[in-house]
């Protein structure tokens, strides 16, 4: 009941814009369609066209690169390429405005070289542009497909490789034909991350002149004050997500491939030397230079030029108020995803099945759906409370659930709940069924096995969901700045507020605190992939052992 419970409020917010969307909304949804739409789909599907052929080119040749070639600097690059995913894509957005754009570094130093006095004197590259956009997150998204591709070509069959260049084909030719199709179900999934990311972001966005879908979610619902409207742009920016899951599972569908051998050896690797080795260090350093070393140094310039300001008590209540509410969503997250786990475990239930894969498109919707979806039914919610209090003691209560704190975190939980339960069922399956099956005819209950021996087995696991719903909480930009209450600040929204007004120096101490933490489940990930081969490594041991007598004498 508790496993069906948590699904229905994940998916609260889905059915909420239905109900509303659908609802008469007058001349709103004519309007939409003449004036609004058109642009906005247009532009959207731009963007998630560049984004995913980019991030694919990307990812893809880097990860290839230094899983089957040696060349100098390869023990390094391979774990530096996963760096620009801590950089969020509304952080690197104001970057490279604050280098590229006409008031920034790299044209001031132009114009003082040359003379030029005015924009009609030179022609540069309008970063204000869905070019732009589509470049600088392309920088910083590319890393989900090079994680998977990565995964999936450490994983390949030796034999196979091997039986390829037996036959004649060069190591090109074994790429094309042999690894890319295999490797093609793991590039599917995270095409699909990337493109998905790309529909949540707004500001970056926002900052480049690109009015796609979110954008519009926004403006129509702060700036035109139409929720109705809003909802309507969300059920198409629904669409798109629904799509984009149809694509990656159609992409995958029926293409498992599995090894005929037991054995796994080290993958044959050619050594790139001189020329090609330049080569191949150039083309795995240039996306971490755009995507990490050129905005982290415009970062830290500018939270060392303006530390003072940048360390004002506004920063401190926005610090504290992410660090609160993150702290929160983990927690949360992590104990909903406890539930779910193990009442998938505990019951072969199709119903309880099916209900446990809701949080997985939780989190393929984007922020601003998400809010919209939970801000109406906690606004019913908060005048029924109203209401009785009125009508039973005389008293209004106000606003308990909308417009608080509650309610971010509560998004943040739904938003990220897929990764913190990944991660925990990753932890449950390693815990064989045997010891349930002990505790149980040693006479303990489902809760005594859950409190006493699985959760100290699966300590590691829960920490490293934490961890991820704690730093993607951290960054959270779109719910948070539609959900949030009055004069309430995170370090994302007030890095956002700062741009959005060109005080860019003095955005530089919260996004360098943002990119900070963002740090650590990064080096986590590449400790997880370079051990992702079957046969590289011997497995330890899961958790401690349980501390109470009958679990001891399980583990006897």
């Amino acid at each position: 009941m508790a496993a069906l419970v948590l699904s229905l409020v994940a998916l609260a917010p889905l059915i909420a814009i239905a109900v509303i969307a659908f609802q008469p909304s007058g001349d709103t949804w004519p309007h939409l369609i003449a004036n609004v739409l058109p642009g906005a789909v247009r532009r959207t599907v731009g963007l998630l066209l560049g984004v995913g052929i980019l991030t694919l080119l990307i990812g893809t040749g880097t990860a290839w690169l230094v899983t089957m070639y040696r060349f100098p600097g390869r023990r390094y690059l391979q774990w530096l390429l996963l760096l620009p995913l801590a950089m969020p894509t509304y952080i690197i957005a104001y970057c490279y405005l604050e280098l590229f754009d006409y008031s920034g570094t790299v044209q001031a130093v132009l114009r003082s070289l040359f003379g030029w006095h005015n924009a009609q004197d030179y022609w540069f590259p309008d970063i204000r542009s869905l070019g732009g956009a589509v470049f600088v997150m392309s920088a910083v998204l590319y890393p989900y497909v090079y994680i998977t591709a990565r995964a999936s070509f450490l994983a390949q069959s030796v034999c196979v490789i091997e039986a390829s260049r037996a036959l004649g084909r060069t190591a090109s030719e074994t790429f094309w034909e042999i690894a890319l199709p295999l490797a093609r179900p793991a590039l599917a999934a995270g095409v699909a991350l990337a493109l998905m990311e790309t529909l949540n972001d707004i500001g970056a966005v926002e900052f480049f002149g690109v009015r796609t879908l979110t954008v519009a979610i926004y403006d129509t619902w702060l700036d035109r004050g139409s929720l109705a409207g809003a909802t309507q742009i969300a059920c198409v920016m629904l669409f798109f997500v629904f799509a984009l899951l149809l694509i990656e599972r159609t992409l995958r569908a029926g293409r498992r491939f599995h090894h005929t051998t037991g054995k796994y050896r080290d993958l044959p690797e050619d050594e790139l030397r001189g020329l090609k080795g330049a080569l191949a260090v150039l083309a795995c350093a240039l996306p971490v230079l755009v995507g990490f070393v050129l905005p982290a140094g415009v970062l830290v310039s500018d939270a060392i030029a303006h530390m003072s300001a940048g360390l004002a008590p506004s920063f401190w209540r926005a610090a504290t108020n992410s660090l609160l509410l993150a702290s929160a969503a983990a927690l949360l997250a992590v104990t909903f995803a406890v539930v779910l786990a193990y009442a998938r475990r505990q019951t072969r239930s199709k119903l309880v099945q099916t209900a446990s894969l809701v949080p997985a498109i939780s989190y393929a919707v984007p922020g601003t759906v998400l809010a919209i979806g939970l801000l109406i039914p906690l606004a019913g919610l908060d005048n029924s409370i109203d209401a009785a209090m009125r009508s039973l003691f005389g008293i209004s209560t106000g606003l308990l659930f909308s417009g608080t704190a509650f309610a971010i975190v509560l998004a943040y939980t739904i938003r990220f709940l897929a990764a913190s339960l990944g991660a925990v069922e990753a932890g449950l399956s390693k815990i064989s069924r045997n010891i349930d099956a002990a505790g149980r005819t040693l006479g303990a209950t489902v809760g005594e096995m859950l409190w006493s021996v699985h959760l100290p087995l699966l300590r590691p696991a829960l920490g490293a969901a934490a961890l991820l719903v704690f730093v993607d909480s951290m960054k959270e930009l779109p719910a948070t700045l539609l959900l949030r209450p009055f004069n309430f600040d995170t370090l994302a929204t007030q890095v956002f507020t700062l741009a959005s007004l060109y005080r860019y120096e003095e955005a530089g101490v919260p996004a360098l605190t943002i990119v900070a933490v963002s740090l650590a489940p990064v080096l986590l990930l590449h400790g997880i992939i370079a051990r992702s081969r079957p046969g590289a490594s011997s497995s330890r041991p899961v958790g401690a052992q349980p501390s109470t007598d009958w679990a001891l004498r399980i583990s006897r």
